[in-house]
């Protein structure tokens, strides 16, 4: 019987895989596929930190694949121009794949499928990333949402699909397997040993995902709506990286919800909305597409950035003189992931005191999340941008002093991530500039030498930004 290929991409998982349960149901052997293509993305390809992830969840894969005598191929290239390769190596007559939502994504997707039904393959896509799908739900008039809230109302009560279990026991061996490289010869490590501290922070397969998810069901969800906003707290799910390469599934994180708490409560509520959130970023991605390299509102295209490739780098590397800015930053450089609050005040700080462009931040962090999600990234950006969806407004500017003040009290995460200042008392961990100077020595502190000043004044920032605001609407 010939084989159905099963094209693997942000779908790195076994349990809740739509295509591999349909593909397992056709009865024939199935070949697993995963097919190394960068130049298909659009600008977009995985930055460092999410190829690093990726090389992890290729090798998780592999072995479960082979716990079970089977073999994951491995090619790079044209994805089309790979999979009509493979079908004339193995004889296959189908291809089953999960559906993917960035612009560059579905064309690559249309092309593969027109070409191969064109040629007498049989080709079905699948959802296996999503609880609503983009093409679903509209506002009135059948205009995509643009905002958060009405989106949450049209879709909170509808029917989610429960999660799909793959047969995996009736998975039938290939007769033939089909050359394959490894995954190191992908080349997706990391050239410099910058990576270590990720690999302590993370562990990356699909069992640690589901292992993370009870974690914190069983435990911080009951208090989430509060300690959501404390990033010196274990208060969030951490589950981001895991949903990004799809070594879970936001069904069974829902499942897990609904079987295990009540949604009643505060914190598990809270936390729902935040999946959803996921979903609404992938609801404005789908409908326009170009958002990753423009602004969803159009005239801040001509917003009077000022930028400067020495303030953005002060601020990458964690120096700009504020505490909890600072260790955001340096979180994100040492583990590949940064606390939500604190990635709203790097940000708020970058393009509104600093006026950099939006799109410098959002590259960064492209390049140094493990959990980046084109998407999420996106919103993230444009939201604090004041440019996009459901965004801030861009006179909201944050304060970081008392961002700091509120959100680490005792400084417990500024002495983690900022270790110079961690004998600073809590009066002063987040102006250490306004600490007397017994306590900058006691410390061992002297303020722009060890530890800089900050790289603007809160005030004049603050002023410069609204100057700008009020330029750009002239």
């Amino acid at each position: 019987m010939s084989p159905t290929l099963l094209w693997f991409r942000q779908d790195l998982r076994l349990n809740d895989n739509s295509a591999l349960a349909a593909a397992l149901e056709v009865g024939a052997p199935v070949i697993p596929v995963f097919i190394w293509s960068p130049d298909e993305e659009d600008g977009w390809a995985p930055g460092g930190a999410s190829r690093w992830w990726l090389h992890q969840a290729l090798l998780s894969l592999s072995a479960s694949l082979a716990e079970r005598g089977l073999k994951l191929i491995i090619r790079k290239g044209s994805s089309l121009e790979v999979l009509q390769d493979l079908i004339k190596e193995t004889g296959a007559h189908s291809v089953f794949w999960n559906r993917r939502y960035a612009g560059a994504h579905r064309a690559v997707d249309m092309e593969v499928k027109r070409e191969l039904r064109a040629a007498g393959v049989a080709v079905q896509s699948f959802n296996s990333a999503l609880l609503n799908e983009p093409h679903t739900v509209a506002a009135g008039g059948g205009q995509p949402y643009k905002v958060y809230t009405p989106y949450w109302k049209k879709v909170n009560a509808r029917e989610i699909e429960a999660p799909v279990i793959p047969n995996l026991d009736a998975w039938k061996q290939a007769e033939h397997w089909p050359d394959s490289i490894s995954v190191d010869d992908l080349q997706l490590m990391p050239t410099l040993s910058w990576h270590g501290e990720m690999a302590k922070q993370w562990k990356v397969s699909e069992a640690a995902a589901l292992e993370q998810l009870e974690h914190f069901v069983d435990g911080a969800i009951a208090n989430y709506q509060v300690d959501r906003d404390r990033p010196d707290f274990d208060g969030t799910s951490s589950l981001s990286p895991y949903l990004a390469w799809g070594l879970i599934g936001p069904r069974q994180v829902v499942a897990q919800l609904r079987a295990r708490c009540d949604l009643t409560q505060e914190g598990p509520l809270v936390y729902l909305k935040e999946i959803y959130w996921r979903e609404f970023a992938y609801n404005v991605l789908y409908h326009f597409p170009d958002t990753p390299n423009a602004p969803l509102r159009h005239e801040y295209s001509n917003f009077p950035w000022e930028e400067d490739l020495d303030t953005l780098r002060s601020w990458q590397r964690g120096q700009t003189g504020y505490p909890i800015v600072d260790a955001g930053m340096r979180q994100l450089w040492e583990t590949g992931w940064m606390h939500n609050r604190v990635r709203m005040i790097v940000s708020s700080l970058l393009v509104k005191h600093l006026l950099q462009d939006w799109h410098s931040g959002a590259r960064w962090f492209w390049d140094t999340l493990v959990d980046a999600d084109l998407a999420s990234n996106t919103l993230g950006w444009q939201w604090s941008g004041g440019c996009g969806a459901d965004a801030a407004p861009y006179f909201r500017v944050f304060n970081p002093i008392i961002q700091g003040q509120k959100f680490d009290p005792d400084g417990a995460y500024v002495r983690r991530y900022v270790p110079e200042l961690g004998k600073m008392p809590a009066k002063y961990i987040h102006t250490p500039w306004e600490a007397p100077d017994g306590i900058l020595d006691y410390a061992g502190i002297e303020i722009g030498k060890d530890y800089p000043a900050p790289i603007i004044d809160h005030q004049a920032g603050r002023n410069r930004a609204l100057a700008a605001l009020k330029k750009f609407k002239g």
